[in-house]
């Protein structure tokens, strides 16, 4: 069976989105979604540095791309600073009868407990009107903390605690967007970002320990959010950036599923502008790497390395873009409605083996 799939939005995941379904055999390219005129009128493959044309060229008209009655569309948009604006999209491709799988935002990945009922009602109500599913995914909030730790699991006697956690170094990720403004690099110290605002922490990753306490059967008496930033010793530069002496230049988070007073369940975050900094905080294998630990019979510990080109931040990028393209035909097959990862069957990269 192919499934016509439409693309929204062409930019640091949608591109690589845009070339995994070009590479799936039973996925075929019908359209895409651009937000800028500069893009519209260009052909696919050039937006996402294909050789070969598609024949499909991206247009920054919505109407005209839900009129193609998709089976799926790959919804990249970055959503950090309009995260209404976005459910609102998503909710608009539901009720058009359309399946969605999306890199946000990220609390829809399981909102449940996360964010109050009046948020993920309209969602559910819009996939039911529509007869469609939506699936919020990646690979952090997504597979490296979701599908891996649980796999992890049903090799244990017992667990007193599982954590995950992302160890990178992030002079290499292109977004100015993220890094100096909702991150706050290159900031004062005192000068709280919007991540680092009052709950937002366990707005964006509360789904992580609640996904995770859910799958296993454990109720969390409270999820909390603990942070701390240190300074560059010395000017640096990033992406294009001066970050100055003084300012931050490396963060550790970490979002706790709490019972009885201990953690259970821990993501964590632990993110340097330079390899360098912070040494006293946990360090990656290779350049960055996904870990997850659990405490219990027996102890495991599991390092996930990932390279494109022989950069990390890139191949995350790759790695979250394919995930969603991979879940396309589960996601279609799947019932009306807001799905998790415990949702949805095993997912393969069939067909991509050259």
């Amino acid at each position: 069976m192919t499934y016509r799939v439409v693309q929204w939005s062409t930019g640091n995941v949608g591109r690589w989105a845009l070339r995994s379904i070009v590479a799936r055999p039973e996925l075929e390219l019908v359209g895409v979604w651009v937000s800028g005129p500069d893009k519209a009128g260009k052909d696919a493959a050039e937006l996402a540095g294909l050789d070969e044309p598609t024949g499909v060229l991206a247009t920054n008209d919505a109407q005209a791309l839900l009129a193609l009655e998709p089976d799926c569309i790959v919804h990249t948009a970055m959503a950090d600073d309009r995260l209404m604006e976005a459910v609102e999209d998503l909710k608009m491709f539901l009720r058009a009868g359309i399946n969605v799988v999306s890199s946000s935002p990220v609390f829809l990945q399981f909102p449940y407990g996360t964010v109050p009922s009046e948020m993920i009602d309209p969602v559910v109500a819009a996939a039911e009107e529509g007869g469609a599913s939506l699936w919020v995914n990646g690979i952090d909030p997504g597979w490296a903390n979701d599908w891996l730790p649980l796999l992890l699991t049903s090799g244990c006697e017992r667990i007193d605690k599982v954590t995950c956690s992302e160890l990178m170094d992030y002079s290499t990720y292109d977004n100015p967007k993220v890094l100096f403004e909702i991150m706050g690099f290159g900031r004062d110290l005192d000068d709280l970002p919007l991540l680092l605002q009052p709950g937002v922490l366990t707005l964006a990753w509360g789904s992580v320990v609640r996904q995770l306490a859910a799958a296993l059967d454990v109720e969390l008496d409270e999820v909390t959010q603990h942070f701390e930033r240190l300074p560059a010793p010395e000017p640096l530069e990033v992406a294009g950036h001066s970050i100055a002496a003084g300012t931050a230049a490396a963060l550790r988070f970490k979002v706790s599923g709490n019972r009885s007073g201990r953690e259970v369940f821990v993501l964590e975050h632990i993110t340097r502008l330079h390899p360098s900094l912070a040494p006293q905080w946990p360090q990656p294998t290779g350049k960055g790497c996904y870990r997850v630990e659990i405490e219990g019979e027996p102890d495991y510990q599991l390092d996930l390395q990932l390279y494109s080109d022989g950069d990390h931040a890139k191949a995350g990028l790759v790695g979250t873009a394919a995930r969603l393209v991979s879940t396309v035909p589960a996601v279609v097959a799947a019932r009306p409605g807001l799905l998790t990862a415990v949702d949805l069957p095993l997912t393969t990269g069939r067909g991509l083996v050259r």
